[in-house]
Protein backbone atom coordinates (compact mmCIF):
# COMPACT_ATOMS: atom_id res chain seq x y z
CA UNK A 1 0.00 0.00 0.00
CA UNK A 2 1.85 3.13 -1.11
CA UNK A 3 1.62 6.14 1.32
CA UNK A 4 0.71 9.85 0.64
CA UNK A 5 3.08 12.55 1.05
CA UNK A 6 1.84 13.37 3.81
CA UNK A 7 2.00 9.74 5.84
CA UNK A 8 5.99 10.08 5.18
CA UNK A 9 8.11 9.69 8.81
CA UNK A 10 10.21 12.73 10.39
CA UNK A 11 10.63 15.54 7.92
CA UNK A 12 14.10 17.19 7.24
CA UNK A 13 14.22 20.68 5.30
CA UNK A 14 16.28 20.74 2.02
CA UNK A 15 17.27 23.92 3.55
CA UNK A 16 18.54 22.81 6.51
CA UNK A 17 22.34 22.45 5.50
CA UNK A 18 22.41 25.72 4.02
CA UNK A 19 24.72 27.93 6.29
CA UNK A 20 22.40 30.94 5.65
CA UNK A 21 19.34 29.80 6.22
CA UNK A 22 19.88 27.06 8.81
CA UNK A 23 18.87 29.08 11.70
CA UNK A 24 15.88 30.37 10.33
CA UNK A 25 14.75 26.40 9.66
CA UNK A 26 15.31 26.01 12.86
CA UNK A 27 12.93 28.92 14.42
CA UNK A 28 10.38 27.49 11.72
CA UNK A 29 10.39 24.28 13.42
CA UNK A 30 10.88 25.86 16.77
CA UNK A 31 7.33 27.70 16.42
CA UNK A 32 5.26 24.74 15.04
CA UNK A 33 4.19 24.07 18.38
CA UNK A 34 2.44 27.64 18.49
CA UNK A 35 1.02 27.46 15.01
CA UNK A 36 -0.54 23.79 15.70
CA UNK A 37 -1.60 24.81 19.18
CA UNK A 38 -3.49 28.03 16.94
CA UNK A 39 -4.69 25.88 14.53
CA UNK A 40 -6.29 23.39 17.08
CA UNK A 41 -7.94 26.40 19.09
CA UNK A 42 -9.39 27.82 15.56
CA UNK A 43 -11.06 24.90 14.95
CA UNK A 44 -12.11 24.40 18.32
CA UNK A 45 -13.74 27.47 18.36
CA UNK A 46 -14.90 27.76 14.98
CA UNK A 47 -12.82 30.51 13.42
CA UNK A 48 -13.17 29.15 10.05
CA UNK A 49 -11.73 31.99 8.15
CA UNK A 50 -9.00 32.07 10.87
CA UNK A 51 -7.86 28.67 9.76
CA UNK A 52 -7.94 29.38 6.23
CA UNK A 53 -5.61 31.99 6.40
CA UNK A 54 -3.52 30.32 8.94
CA UNK A 55 -3.12 27.29 6.58
CA UNK A 56 -2.28 29.87 3.66
CA UNK A 57 0.59 30.83 6.19
CA UNK A 58 1.85 27.59 6.53
CA UNK A 59 1.23 26.68 2.74
CA UNK A 60 3.53 29.21 2.46
CA UNK A 61 5.83 29.27 4.73
CA UNK A 62 6.82 25.92 4.57
CA UNK A 63 8.16 25.86 1.15
CA UNK A 64 10.35 28.84 1.72
CA UNK A 65 11.81 26.74 4.55
CA UNK A 66 12.15 23.58 2.50
CA UNK A 67 9.35 21.59 4.11
CA UNK A 68 7.86 21.28 0.50
CA UNK A 69 5.90 18.01 1.87
CA UNK A 70 3.76 19.96 4.37
CA UNK A 71 2.29 22.56 1.15
CA UNK A 72 -0.16 19.73 -0.20
CA UNK A 73 -1.40 19.12 3.47
CA UNK A 74 -1.63 23.03 3.81
CA UNK A 75 -3.37 23.74 0.46
CA UNK A 76 -5.78 20.58 1.42
CA UNK A 77 -7.45 21.96 4.56
CA UNK A 78 -6.66 25.54 2.86
CA UNK A 79 -9.54 24.56 0.22
CA UNK A 80 -11.57 22.44 2.03
CA UNK A 81 -12.34 25.46 4.03
CA UNK A 82 -12.59 27.88 1.24
CA UNK A 83 -15.18 25.38 -0.74
CA UNK A 84 -17.15 25.39 2.71
CA UNK A 85 -16.69 21.51 2.79
CA UNK A 86 -18.01 19.81 5.70
CA UNK A 87 -16.99 20.13 8.93
CA UNK A 88 -16.02 15.93 9.28
CA UNK A 89 -13.71 16.66 5.78
CA UNK A 90 -11.98 19.80 7.68
CA UNK A 91 -11.37 17.79 10.50
CA UNK A 92 -9.42 15.29 8.54
CA UNK A 93 -7.64 18.03 6.83
CA UNK A 94 -6.21 19.35 10.09
CA UNK A 95 -5.49 16.48 11.80
CA UNK A 96 -3.27 15.58 8.23
CA UNK A 97 -2.26 19.11 8.47
CA UNK A 98 -0.92 18.37 12.08
CA UNK A 99 0.68 15.37 12.07
CA UNK A 100 2.68 16.60 9.01
CA UNK A 101 3.86 19.58 10.89
CA UNK A 102 4.58 17.10 14.03
CA UNK A 103 7.53 15.47 11.95
CA UNK A 104 9.69 18.64 10.95
CA UNK A 105 12.85 18.64 12.22
CA UNK A 106 15.54 21.46 12.33
CA UNK A 107 18.88 20.00 10.96
CA UNK A 108 19.82 16.93 8.88
CA UNK A 109 18.79 13.49 9.71
CA UNK A 110 21.20 11.25 11.57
Amino acid sequence: MSQSICEAELLYSSLAADPDLGELVEMFVDEMPDRIATMSEQMDTSEWDKLRRTAHQIKGAAGSYGFDQITPCAMRLEYALRDDEPEKRIHEALDELIDVCRRTRAGAPV
